[in-house]
């Protein structure tokens, strides 16, 4: 008769997990489990998100005992592992100090050496030093060959593409991504580090703007989550991805449950801050200010840096100054040209808003060139976008709707409407500034159409402002107002104006106020943004 041991192994080989904590509780109940097994009691409560920690110290104390130095290695470094994810750094290091002394009183190197070098590769590689990270995950993949660990080989490889991506390596880094994913597709790969490595690799990739392996792995993920029902610590981040990509698409009610779903799985650490920001998203482009401005604020409590999301909410609000001071402080920080890539579209819209025309076009020539690097269909349509937009408000129209032409099918060919509908808005002013009225107004009903089927209520409204003011808003000034705005909305001093036109400092004073007068604003940098609606903001003529 075959008593609960046995059946319990069976369960874990087929990823019943309940069903295998249940039979092999009984069995260590009954009787205390031998090492294989109870490293099979240890994953499974892992894979069920309970409390492991008991289960983990057993079977590390068991490799001690036997000295088993490598596998007690492996053991403390998959309970430091799910420790930090939920947050809890303080145990996590005291399980690696445990690593550390096992593999020291070892005397001969061995993969338990791996194990302990991957918190310190993964360390360095957060703190931005990816240089030091890949020699290190180098390090971990050639002891994971050496001794025939799949596990410590897989996570060297995820840990080298990581790394070299960190460092602009993109297409190096990709090669050693789709190399981990094939050793979890092959079977090389126990069930905790196979979640690991899913999570990890998608996570780079979207930070990467790799949509097109993201989303294939996404899928992958989904299916291996759903082929173990009772899975827990890996479902919370499919959630997450899943709901980027679908925000992406335009399925935005789709995408605002499932990043609840994924709060309702996570359980502390990274993934909750990831989550928490995707609400924030979710939440800015629907215009729900409020909800947002908590989800970003829940967010960075719980580790994630707000940022761009939050400078763009605040832009939003007409917070500008605001807006500002936080897109150029995570311009200023970011090293890497990932990192800059995520930052530096953000800092031409909030910069040509604050009618800083000079250094929205010193970034977007910044974007241009990381899209070169980077060689991303996403980078190359921002960074389009963003070119565009500095064209528009430098008042060459033309350029800039042929550079608008090349970022709209840039993100049609991604299935992104919201992002395409926006340049749809500024490829109307275009048209708009060349004196097209006709195709400038079917270009803004494209985009109102867009935005009204997602919900997009922020941009809905500007739409609607921007086609009520058509045809005849610029008329609205002088031929010399005009020029004095186009002026302005360069950046120019009253002084500096008065000396392009040969007008007095109280003329341009005096112009100025009837300007601001006519269009309703307040301010200069409001006079700006105006005139970069309209296509005026421009070189003098």
């Amino acid at each position: 008769m075959t008593g609960p041991t046995a059946t319990g192994r069976e369960a874990f080989a087929r990823g019943a997990w309940s069903e295998a904590f249940a039979l092999l509780t009984d069995a260590d109940h009954a009787e205390p489990l031998a090492l294989d097994d109870l490293e099979r009691l240890a994953s499974a409560a892992w894979l069920l998100g309970r409390d492991e920690v008991e289960l983990w110290a057993r079977t590390f104390h068991a490799c001690v005992d036997t000295s088993d130095v490598a596998r007690a290695a492996r053991c403390a470094f998959l309970m430091a592992f799910g420790l930090y994810s939920r947050g809890e750094g303080g145990q996590a290091a005291g399980w690696l100090a445990r690593a550390q002394r096992a593999v020291a009183g070892a005397g001969v190197e061995g993969p338990g050496h791996g194990y302990v070098l991957t918190f310190e590769a993964l360390g360095q590689l957060e703190s931005g030093d990816a240089e030091s990270a890949l020699a290190g995950f180098g390090r971990i993949a050639e002891l994971g060959e050496r001794f025939g660990d799949g596990d410590l080989r897989t996570l060297g490889t995820l840990g080298r593409g990581q790394s070299l991506i960190a460092l602009g390596r993109t297409t190096e880094g990709a090669a050693d991504l789709d190399e981990a994913i094939v050793a979890i597709s092959a079977g090389e790969v126990s069930p905790i580090v196979t979640g690991i490595v899913y999570c990890a690799a998608i996570d780079t990739c979207q930070r990467a703007f790799d949509l097109h392996r993201a989303r294939e792995w996404t899928a992958a993920l989904d299916r291996w989550c759903g082929a173990q029902p009772d899975l827990v610590p890996f479902r919370g981040q499919c959630l997450v991805h899943r709901s980027q990509i679908l925000q992406l698409h335009g399925a935005w009610g789709e995408a605002v449950d499932e990043a609840q779903r994924a709060l309702e799985y996570l359980d502390g650490g990274p993934a909750v801050g990831e989550a928490l920001y995707q609400q924030g998203e979710l939440h800015r482009v629907q215009g729900d200010t409020d909800t947002a401005d908590r989800a970003y604020r829940d967010a960075h409590r719980a580790g994630r840096e707000p940022q761009p999301g939050l400078a763009l909410l605040r832009l939003a609000q007409g917070r500008v100054d605001a807006a500002i001071g936080a897109i150029r402080r995570v311009v200023g920080v970011a090293r890497s040209p990932v990192e800059r890539a995520a930052v530096l579209g953000p800092d031409v819209e909030i910069s040509l808003a604050a009618g800083d025309v000079v250094r929205a076009r010193a970034s977007a020539d910044d974007l241009a060139e990381l899209a070169v690097e980077l060689d991303a269909p996403l980078v190359h349509a921002a960074a389009a976008r963003a070119t565009g937009a500095v064209l528009l408000a430098e008042g060459d129209a033309g350029a800039a709707l042929e550079v608008l032409r090349r970022a709209w099918a840039g993100w049609h060919g991604l299935d992104a409407p919201y992002e395409a509908a926006r340049v749809r808005v500024l490829v109307g002013l275009a048209c708009r500034a060349l004196g097209d009225h006709d195709s400038a107004a079917m270009e803004l009903d494209a985009a109102r159409w867009v935005f009204d089927q997602l919900g997009a209520a922020p941009d809905l409204a500007r739409v609607a402002r921007l086609a009520a003011r058509a045809p005849s808003s610029p008329g609205l000034l002088t031929p010399r107002e005009v020029e004095v705005l186009k002026s302005v909305a360069q950046g120019r001093t009253n002084r500096a104006v008065a000396a392009e036109l040969f007008i007095s400092d109280k003329t341009v004073a005096r112009h100025l106020s009837n300007i601001f007068t006519k269009l309703g604003v307040s301010s200069r940098a409001a006079a700006t943004a105006w005139a970069y609606e309209h296509g005026l903001a421009g070189a003098s003529t």
